[in-house]
C-alpha cells in the first residue's frame, strides 16, 4: 500500500514504541522518558503520568489500568486511570526482569511478559504474572530476544516475535496454563520484527524496527510487505501496531524513531484484545 494511505492521528509524542486501545476507545502510548499518554478520537493528547523510566510495550485492562513494560525501571509498571504509578512485577527473586518489552493478557487475567535479554545473547524468556501479582518464568524456550506477543483467537497459544531469530514462534498453552514446545510460525529474514497484531480472520500484521517495514502475513500464507518507508519519514522504526476504531478497522502504528502515531485502513479488521477487569 502507498505511504500516503497513512495519516497522523496524534503528534508531539516522545518516541512512542507501544500503542494500545483501551476500553474507553482512547489510545494509549508511552514515551522514552516514562510518559504515559492517552489520546482521544480527536487526536488530543493527555499525559496521564510519568514513571521516570523508558516505556516499551503498552497493555490496557478492562478497567483502564495501563501496564507498561518499563525498560528504565526494569519492571512492569501499572498506571491507574487517575495516574497513580505502582510496580506490578519485577520478575522473580531468582530471575529479575532485565528488558521487559511487551505483554498480553489471557481471559483469566494472567499477563504474559516478554523479557528480551541481551541482543545476540539469546537469553530471553517469557514471564507470567497472575492477577495478584505472583510472577513465574513461564518459558525460556523462546530466547532469541522475545519481543511483541499476543494470544491466538481461541487462546490456545502465545505468538511471540523473536527479534534476533527474525521470526514469529508459536508457544502452545496447555489447559493448566503451562507452555508446550515452541513451533516455528513464520520466518522474516532480513528484518528485525518487533510488534504484532492479529486480525479477526487470522491475518497477522508485524511492525519492524529494521528496516522501516510492516508485514502482512495471511493465515497459513507467505509474508507480504504491506508498507515500507526507505526514507523513514512516515514509518520511522514502526515497532508496535494495534487495530483501532469502533470496528477495529484501522491499524495504528507507533514509530519509535519519530514523534507521532500513524494509522491507515489495511483491509482487515482486528481481533479484539483480551482486557480482563482487574
Amino acid at each position: 500500500m502507498e505511504l500516503g494511505s497513512f495519516a497522523e492521528i496524534a503528534g508531539g509524542l516522545d518516541h512512542p514504541e507501544g500503542v494500545a486501545i483501551g476500553p474507553d476507545g482512547r489510545l494509549y502510548a508511552g514515551g522514552e522518558a516514562g510518559q504515559i499518554y492517552a489520546i482521544g478520537g480527536d487526536g488530543e493528547v493527555q499525559q496521564l503520568a510519568s514513571t521516570g523510566g523508558f516505556i516499551y510495550g503498552i497493555t490496557v485492562d478492562g478497567n483502564g489500568n495501563v501496564y507498561a513494560c518499563d525498560f528504565g525501571r526494569t519492571e512492569v509498571t501499572r498506571i491507574t486511570p487517575a495516574g497513580e504509578v505502582r510496580t506490578y512485577s519485577t520478575g522473580t527473586a531468582d530471575r529479575p526482569l532485565r528488558v521487559p518489552n511487551f505483554s498480553a493478557f489471557d481471559d483469566a487475567g494472567f499477563l504474559y511478559v516478554t523479557d528480551s535479554g541481551g541482543w545476540g545473547e539469546d537469553d530471553g524468556a517469557v514471564f507470567r504474572v497472575s492477577p495478584d501479582g505472583e510472577t513465574v518464568v513461564w518459558s525460556d524456550a523462546v530466547p532469541r530476544f522475545p519481543n511483541g506477543c499476543g494470544l491466538t483467537a481461541d487462546g490456545d497459544a502465545l505468538l511471540v516475535i523473536e527479534s534476533h531469530g527474525r521470526c514469529v514462534t508459536r508457544v502452545p498453552i496447555a489447559d493448566d496454563g503451562s507452555p508446550g514446545a515452541p513451533d516455528p510460525f513464520v520466518e522474516l529474514p532480513g528484518s528485525q520484527p518487533d510488534g504484532l497484531a492479529l486480525a479477526a480472520d487470522g491475518t497477522m500484521i508485524v511492525g519492524c524496527y529494521r528496516p522501516d517495514r510492516i508485514y502482512l502475513i495471511p493465515p497459513n500464507g507467505t509474508p507480504e510487505i504491506l508498507a515500507e518507508d526507505p526514507d523513514g519519514v512516515v514509518l520511522n522504526q514502526p515497532t508496535n501496531v494495534a487495530f483501532i476504531g469502533d470496528g477495529l478497522d484501522r491499524l495504528a502504528v507507533a514509530s519509535l524513531g519519530g514523534w507521532s502515531l500513524m494509522a491507515a485502513d489495511v483491509g482487515v479488521a482486528g481481533l479484539p484484545l483480551r482486557a480482563p477487569k482487574l
